[in-house]
Order: structure tokens, then sequence, then C-alpha cells
């Protein structure tokens, strides 16, 4: 791979076909490097179209460096919530507070620099560098992978560090250094609206003559992957407690999914399980024992909730007690019209939202 010329053409193809086909994005409409990271970072792991909102909310409230850095942890989490991978979040808060304290407030023009950042890696750094100063280094992300990988028929697996480390020589033999804030942008536009993974435009492609997949037939083959790393099944039972106008949650703690957010009270079992069975575990009964009567509701079970390397399905119960128990007092007590003003993982905030508009009171 590292024979392959620099191939300055491939690269004026991608910015032409760019300038006729980019997507109106109001972070691609600013040179501010913050505007640039907080973009980047939303769209690691979600869709244009899903983190858009959550874009213009979160810079609207954190328009700069400096008001990221002095805002709570849990302010910052609650407008971030929604988006997932919260660990990204306190990345940048984290990140925020760094450039106060390292840089006046300012953020650095060098790679070494931005790349130094918590949460900021080999691709956020060279897009950063490349799309504000235009500085030579090649962005790889999931879209330059599958555009590289069937222009040149590469069979390395991308999710290798072998692989990674031929694609991002690769993309940066194709990269024109004088134009590689655009070339950068193009190819992963590219990648993002022509060369997707199922059911690519290949008769319009502007590469089309110079891909090597396209001409033997064999686009769908690429990119080429390791076998997909298992996932494991998880059992949550969330139980919404309600007492004189008050509920409980819990802060997660550890290094498990959803650190830092709330949660109402979580039984979590090895294999699922209906209501009647939760009731006989010792869990349940540590629980709530001495709260009184149970007025229980089934109000949603067998929920899948799909992450990176697990799926949890989940049930939620809301249980009107009629008094507070020793039990309880390990919790947050917060009022119920309150609670949503808490960070909560997504997947309690479908079932909050699904408890206002279609669920019973």
């Amino acid at each position: 791979m590292s024979q392959i010329e620099n191939d300055l053409g491939t690269s004026r193809l991608l910015r032409d076909w760019y300038r006729m086909h980019r997507r109106e994005l109001p972070w691609r409409e600013s040179s501010d490097p913050y505007i640039i990271w907080i973009s980047e970072i939303i769209l690691q792991q979600t869709r244009v179209a899903q983190g858009m909102d959550y874009f213009l909310r979160f810079t609207e409230r954190f328009p700069d460096v400096a008001s990221l850095a002095s805002a709570e942890e849990d302010e910052v989490l609650k407008y971030w919530q929604g988006l997932g991978y919260y660990s990204r979040a306190r990345n940048l808060h984290a990140a925020a507070k760094d450039i106060m304290e390292r840089f006046g407030g300012i953020f650095p023009e060098r790679y070494e620099d931005v790349i130094s950042l918590k949460g900021i890696g080999e691709y956020t750094a060279a897009a950063i560098v490349s799309f504000v100063w235009n500085r030579p280094y090649p962005v790889v992300d999931g879209n330059v992978f599958r555009v590289l990988s069937r222009l040149f028929a590469v069979d390395t697996p991308i999710d290798t560090p072998k692989g990674k480390k031929a694609f991002t020589e690769l993309a940066g033999l194709v990269m024109d250094p004088r134009y590689a804030g655009q070339h950068n942008q193009a190819i992963m536009e590219l990648g993002a609206l022509q060369c997707v993974p199922q059911n690519p435009d290949c008769e319009t492609c502007p590469l089309k003559g110079r891909c090597t997949a396209y001409g033997t037939g064999n686009v769908r083959a690429y990119p080429v992957k390791r076998n997909k790393a298992k996932t494991r099944d998880r059992y949550f039972h969330y139980l919404y407690i309600i007492c004189k106008g008050k509920t409980w949650l819990s802060r997660r703690k550890g290094k498990d999914i959803w650190e830092g957010l709330y949660e109402f009270p979580l039984i979590e079992t090895d294999r699922a399980m209906d209501f009647t069975e939760l009731q006989a575990t010792d869990a349940f009964h540590r629980l709530l024992e001495g709260a009184g009567r149970l007025n229980v509701s089934v109000d949603l079970q067998e929920v899948k909730h799909v992450l990176s390397h697990q799926t949890l399905y989940a049930a939620f119960y809301r249980i009107e007690i009629e008094r507070e128990n020793d039990a309880l007092k390990a919790f947050l007590s917060v009022a119920t019209r309150d609670v949503e003003k808490y960070a909560v993982p997504r997947l309690i905030h479908i079932y909050l939202e699904k408890l206002k508009g279609n669920l019973s009171e």
C-alpha cells in the first residue's frame, strides 16, 4: 500500500464533487475550532439528522470554551441527554477546563496540543486542525474507511491496528495537502451521501472510473471487518416508586454504562423474568420491605435497548407505596415533577416521554 503514488487527481475529483453536493450544515459555516470540536464529538456516534437539534441546543447553552468549562457536570450531562455515550460529554467538560488552564481559554492550534485534550483522538484532532487551519492531517472515519477500501480494493480489516495504520497512510497519499480541509470534508461527505454501506450510488460517483471494487463488480465486499464482537444480554427492572408526590433516584457510579447519570431503583437479573418472579427475589424484598401496601402498574416490559457491546432488556414498573422505608433512604428523594431536571439515560428518557403521552397516570 505504501507504494501507491500520491494521486492529486482523486483529491481534485472529490473536491469538485463536494462543491456541487455538500450539505449546508451550521458547523460548516464556522471557522471556530470550538464549534467544529463540538460537532465532531456529537457526530462520532450520531447521524447528522439526529444530532442537529442537540448541536444547536448544546452550543446555544455553551457557546464557547469558557461557558462549558464553568458549568456543572450535571448540567452538561442534561444537555447531552438523548445522545448516549455520555463519556463524550464528560470528556468535553474536562477538556474545556484543561483549555482554560493550559491555554488561557484559547483553543490550541497545534495538532499535538489538540490531541492531548481528553476525549480527542487522531480522527477528531485531524478534523479540527484541517477544517479550521487547513493543516495536512488526513481524517479516517467510517466513511473514509469505506471509500478508500472500495477505491483500492483493500482487504485489510478496518477494525484492526494494522488496518487503521494502513488506511491512515493511504488517506494521506490521496490528499492534496494544499486543500487538506476541503479534501477531508469531501471524502467524508462522499462516504456519507454516495458511497454508503448499502446500495451505493456507483453510477454517478465521481470516482467510478478509478474505483477498483466497482471495476471488478465487488463493491459489496468492502470494507472488510473482523468477526463481529460478541455482545452480552442484560436484564434491567426499573422501579418507579412513588409516595406522596415523591420518587427516588440513584446516580450510576463505577465504569459501567451511563456513569454519572440518574436512574430509578434498579434490579438487574441474570435472565428475563416477569413481575411475579421479580417480586420473589431477595433484591425486591430488601428494597420494598416495610413500605406497606404496593399498588403496581406494569408500564413497559421487554423493551430492547441496543448498545455497542451489550443488549439491554428492560421493564418499568410504577409502584405506589404507603410509606417510605429504610431502604429508600439510601436513594435521592425528589419530587415526581422534578425528575425531568436530572440527566437520565436515553432508555429512561423514552419511558418518561411515554409516561406523559401514552400511559395512564
